[in-house]
């Protein structure tokens, strides 16, 4: 997003796919440059102006908490905002996305174009998951980070590709067989770290077809699932070791106590503590 790096940004991260960053920025002008990658810009604070010159091209915008921008790669601009500025922007590769199209099916090529001003509740909402999980340092784990880059490319796609057609789901789905190999292999390494494309070569498919297909014939993505077997197995052990949080969340594929328990109230709606005075 930025040629050079602000001296006030307050986080920046990359997990596998994507480079996410949050800033904290007051007035400032962003010089001509070009970008490389697909650049997803959330606006996070209070409504702020913004100028832009790409290509010829000039407009001003107004933007409210929750306005987005989307950049596409081989662009060259420059932009102005009026005030206080806090993004969060999402920077996908384009060879991410390409992939992800063909894996989907898609039947014509990846069109996707420049908005300067728009909105959509299914990218703020990945968007603001992807800023709290960089918050926490990435505890929840590849499998969340696969899932959330998967749904952020799917949106994309559907949503803002001009002809890209994609494939619907095969009639039959997966096959029980390939079903339970994934099951097997979940249950089999539930505590060890878990990628999306680690179950997809279990069921020998793409990743997208896979995740798709594994919500159709479950009901949850395999993140929830992974995240659900993991809870259910801490259930066990905290009928038995009801203080032991830290062992548990080792034990069963948390990065540790605190992030066991935010899952535990996420899943469960209340705290492990408070479950166990009520079992």
């Amino acid at each position: 997003m930025f040629p050079v790096r602000p001296t006030n940004t307050v986080v920046r991260s990359a997990p596998k796919g994507l480079l996410v960053e949050a800033h904290n920025l007051g007035p400032m002008e962003i010089p001509e440059h070009e970008h490389s990658s697909f650049c997803l810009t959330l606006q996070t604070g209070e409504q702020v102006g913004m100028e832009w010159w790409s290509e010829g091209r000039h407009g001003k915008e107004s933007h409210r908490c929750g306005s987005m921008v989307l950049v596409t790669p081989g662009t060259r601009d420059r932009m102005r905002w009026d005030g206080p500025w806090r993004p969060v922007v999402v920077s996908i590769a384009e060879s991410y996305l390409v992939r992800a199209a063909q894996e989907l099916g898609c039947k014509n090529p990846l069109a996707l174009t420049n908005r300067w001003n728009f909105e959509d509740c299914q990218l703020q909402m990945l968007m603001e998951g992807l800023r709290r999980e960089m918050d926490h340092g990435w505890e929840i784990g590849s499998l969340y980070q696969d899932h959330i880059a998967m749904a952020l490319s799917l949106t994309l796609i559907q949503r803002y590709s001009k002809e890209t057609t994609i494939s619907p789901i095969a009639k039959g789905g997966m096959s029980g067989v390939r079903l339970q190999r994934v099951l097997d292999y979940i249950d089999a390494n539930s505590r060890q770290e878990i990628t999306l494309n680690d179950l997809a070569v279990v069921a020998e498919m793409s990743r997208f077809h896979f995740a798709r297909l594994f919500r159709l014939r479950m009901g949850v993505t395999p993140y929830r699932y992974v995240t659900e077997q993991r809870l259910e197995n801490a259930k066990a052990l905290l009928r038995c070791h009801p203080r032991a949080l830290g062992e548990i969340a080792r034990k069963t594929g948390f990065t540790n106590s605190a992030h066991f328990s935010r899952a535990f109230r996420r899943y469960v709606g209340v705290s492990p503590s408070e479950w166990i005075r009520h079992i």
